[in-house]
């Protein structure tokens, strides 16, 4: 059908806002010249969408309630069977609920999105149900994914399965819950700040935030494109490096995958840590607010992969510090205007876009007052730098991220990998209901001094389990080349091979 023409008052308006005057002659006749390309509209709006084809049959499904859902980390039940045979056949997988299952709802744990029915499969969900995986859910996540902590979700937060009322990291909480509680085999989850690493750290489990493009985002509400990455999230190293060569490589669609290298995975689990280099990244030690008790674990953890014949030595790496400063203007600023302005999806990318998302999610601005404090501080921050510096500060992060990546990659033309604690403490109480904004936020975002800058650099980062602390899960990272994920594999399964975690 024909799309609505404006008026020459509405014209008028529209000139306004783009700091423009124009008188009604004026308004009338440029009306008059807009009417060619509102017939290209008229015609776009007739043909198909170019939507994928979802070939599983499943039911829409629902939020269980009760026992059935002790930790809040299901946002939706349902059973999609995958090929009757395949590298993944008999396994189950919960997929992180800003990932589009068609035909089940995609809250991506924020109200005002609560009703959305995407209309096709996420291809990662696509290549797990052709590995023959069944996808058993949807995975609870933090508020439009802008939270290291599990309190920001809707409807509740979602509890650390080692302890009640504690955090489970995010904002892929519900999908570490579920694996470390062993309600799933397998789940995937999402990092643009840390939010595949930090709940697998906090629940004990293995979290891989692979290279930056290596896992296509089709089909993921993204936060902001060049932070985008999905990960497996899984009870062990080989289910993990199983799971990355079922969804990794380009599917054609999504711009941020440049040639992807991908490898078979699984063939590095045996090769041992012997002969390996590893950096102790000095930096990582550093934050102000690392406990101590999380360092020694983790520097204890070192010192196996020592006894497993690895050559360890500190480095330090200023790069790390610099990559996590540069998140603040390219996240806030970026997803201020892809996520928020851009209605979800943005401009200026030739990838699949969800039309559905993009209608459903501009509704936010009806409903801003009930967007998350954590969000909220993110787009106050982004909007300053748009609206008072014009985005200088978004490009010129982006240009020194460069630089970020080099002194990585020079560290890592040293060394096979660098390695430093997941999350400087263990899990937290969940701030009290109706705490103040300050407790909220900084509970949301306390935990990303050293998983922030990956995202920014785009390497790989996997977090293992290595001990305990007050009975909750410490995790290690070992952080890779681009394209090397097989390195960290082959370091975590001789880790994980040579003790049991939960007795260190």
């Amino acid at each position: 059908m024909a799309i609505v023409r404006p008026t020459t008052e509405q014209l008028e308006a529209l000139a306004s806002r783009l700091h423009m005057r124009l008188t009604t002659e004026e308004a009338s006749e440029y009306l008059a010249l807009m009417q060619s390309s509102f017939d290209a509209y008229d015609l776009i709006d007739e043909l198909p969408d170019e939507v994928p084809p979802s070939r599983y049959p499943r039911a829409a499904g629902q939020r269980p309630t009760g026992d059935m859902n002790r930790y809040n980390a299901w946002a939706c039940k349902t059973e999609v069977k995958g090929a009757a045979a395949g590298p993944l056949a008999g396994r189950t997988v919960a997929l992180k609920d800003n990932i589009a299952l068609a035909g089940v709802p995609m809250m991506n744990g924020a109200s005002t999105l609560e009703g959305f029915v995407p209309a096709y499969d996420a291809t990662v969900a696509t290549r797990l149900l052709d590995a023959g995986a069944t996808i058993v859910g949807k995975a609870t996540c933090e508020h439009f994914c802008l939270s290291g902590g599990s309190h920001t979700s809707d409807p509740e937060p979602v509890h650390n399965p080692h302890r009640q009322g504690y955090s489970s990291g995010g904002s892929s909480s519900g999908s570490a819950v579920l694996v470390a509680a062993g309600e799933v085999d397998l789940a995937v989850g999402g990092d643009q700040g840390g939010s595949v690493r930090i709940p697998a750290a906090w629940c004990g489990i293995y979290g891989l935030k692979p290279t930056h493009g290596l896992v296509p985002y089709t089909g993921i509400m993204p936060i902001e494109s060049t932070l985008d990455h999905a990960g497996p999230m899984t009870a062990n190293v080989r289910d993990n490096a199983l799971m990355l060569e079922v969804m990794a490589g380009a599917d054609g669609l999504d711009p941020r995958q440049v040639a992807p290298q991908v490898d078979a995975y699984t063939q590095a689990l045996g090769r041992g840590a012997d002969g390996l280099r590893i950096g102790i990244l000095s930096e990582g030690f550093q934050l102000a607010n690392l406990d101590s008790r999380v360092a020694d674990k983790v520097r204890d953890a070192i010192a196996r992969f020592e006894g497993l014949g690895a050559s360890v030595e500190e480095v330090s790496v200023p790069a790390h510090s610099l990559a996590g400063a540069l998140w603040s203007p390219i996240g806030c600023e970026g997803l201020t205007m892809q996520m928020m302005h851009g209605n979800g999806m943005g401009f200026n990318w030739k990838g699949q876009y969800d039309v559905a998302l993009l209608d459903r999610h501009a509704g936010w601005r009806e409903q801003a007052d009930a967007l998350s404090a954590s969000l909220k501080v993110c787009m106050f921050v982004g909007q300053y730098g748009l609206e008072r510096y014009n985005g200088r500060y978004y490009a010129k992060a982006q240009n020194i991220a460069r630089r970020a990546r080099a002194g990585y990659d020079h560290a890592l033309s040293q060394y096979d990998l660098l390695v430093m604690p997941t999350v400087p403490f263990a899990a937290q109480p969940h701030p009290e209901p109706g705490c103040s904004i300050t407790d909220y936020v900084s509970r949301a975002l306390e935990m990303l001094g050293n998983t922030a800058a990956q995202d920014i650099t785009g390497h790989p980062a996997m977090t293992l389990p290595c001990g305990l602390v007050d009975g909750l899960p410490v995790g290690l990272m070992l952080v890779g080349r681009h394209y090397a994920e097989s390195t960290i594999y082959q370091a975590a399964a001789a880790f994980e091979a040579s003790v049991d975690w939960k007795t260190l």
